[in-house]
C-alpha cells in the first residue's frame, strides 16, 4: 500500500496489518470498537481501555518507544496520533518502522473522521461508516440538552482548561455548556483561577487524573478551597480527555450527571 501522509510523506505499508502496535489510547479504542483488537500486540502506557488490552506489552509513554522491544514484535503497523506524538512518529519512520499518525480532532466530528480513515486503511470501509453514523446520532441527540456557562478544567499534573480550537470545547458548546474561556485562542492553557470566580460560570465541571478515587469530592473540596459557591459535576477521569469512540458514551454520562447536579443544587 502506497499512500502520501501529509507530515510523513511518501509511506509505503502493507496491504493487510496482522499485527498493530497502538500507542495512542484513542486508536486502541477505535481499533477495538471496529472489531480488530486481536490484532494489537503492543501499546503504550496509556492505553488502559478496554480492559483486554491490558495484557498487552507495554511499549511506549506519550513521547518515548522502546524501539529495541517494538522491533522484536515485527508489527505491520505502528499507530501513533499527532499533537504530541508529531515529533515520535518521525522517529519511528526514520527507524524505518511501518508508521501511520492519525490526526489529533479540532472538534467531536474529527473523531468520527478518524474512524473513517481507519476504515480506510484497514479495509475496514463500511463497518467504519456505519461505527460512525451511529456515534453522530448519539451525538447529535445531545444538542442544546442544557444553557448555562461552564467551568471547565482538567487535571494533567495542574490545573488546565480549554479555550477555542479544542474539540473538548465545542463538545461542550454542543450540550448547551458554553466554556468561560471560550474568548481565549488558545486549545488548552492554564486558568487564572481568580479571572474564574469573576467570570461567574454556571457549573465548575472538573475532570480528575485517571484512576483517582471520589472524583466528585476532590471537585467540591477544590471549589471550597478557591471560594468558589457555584455547582460542581466530576467526570471520573480521561473521559473528556479521550478523544475515542468512548468519547461519546462519556459524553452521555456526563449529561446525565449534570442533570442530576442541577437538580440538587
Amino acid at each position: 500500500m502506497k499512500i502520501f501522509h501529509e507530515l510523513l510523506g511518501p509511506l509505503d505499508l502493507p496491504d493487510r496489518f496482522g499485527r498493530i502496535v497502538s500507542l495512542a489510547p484513542n486508536l486502541t479504542d477505535a481499533l477495538f470498537a471496529l472489531g480488530v483488537g486481536d490484532r494489537l500486540v503492543g501499546r503504550s502506557a496509556f492505553c488502559h481501555r478496554p480492559a483486554e488490552v491490558l495484557s498487552l506489552p507495554v511499549l511506549a509513554s506519550y513521547t518515548k518507544t522502546r524501539t529495541d522491544f517494538l522491533r522484536s514484535l515485527k508489527p505491520d503497523l505502528v499507530l501513533l496520533s499527532t499533537g504530541v506524538q508529531r515529533e515520535q512518529a518521525l522517529r519511528l519512520k526514520e527507524e524505518g518502522f511501518p508508521v501511520y499518525a492519525v490526526p489529533l480532532p479540532t472538534s467531536p466530528y474529527g473523531i468520527l473522521e478518524n474512524l473513517s480513515t481507519l476504515g480506510h486503511l484497514l479495509d475496514l470501509e463500511e463497518r467504519a461508516a456505519e461505527l460512525a453514523h451511529g456515534l453522530a446520532q448519539r451525538y447529535g441527540r445531545l444538542k442544546g440538552r442544557f444553557d448555562l456557562k461552564v467551568y471547565f478544567e482538567m487535571d494533567l499534573g495542574g490545573p488546565i482548561t480549554v479555550g477555542r480550537g479544542s474539540y473538548i470545547a465545542q463538545a461542550l458548546l454542543h450540550l448547551g455548556l458554553k466554556p468561560i474561556f471560550l474568548d481565549v485562542p488558545q486549545a488548552y492553557f492554564p486558568p487564572d483561577l481568580d479571572e474564574v470566580k469573576r467570570r461567574r460560570p454556571d457549573l465548575f465541571l472538573y475532570e480528575p487524573k485517571p484512576w483517582g478515587k471520589n472524583p466528585l469530592a476532590k471537585a467540591r473540596a477544590l471549589a471550597e478551597e478557591r471560594g468558589w459557591d457555584f455547582p460542581v459535576a466530576a467526570t471520573d477521569g480521561d473521559e473528556l480527555a479521550h478523544y475515542g469512540p468512548m468519547f461519546f458514551a462519556f459524553l452521555e454520562k456526563l449529561a446525565g450527571r449534570i442533570e442530576e447536579t442541577l437538580a440538587q443544587a
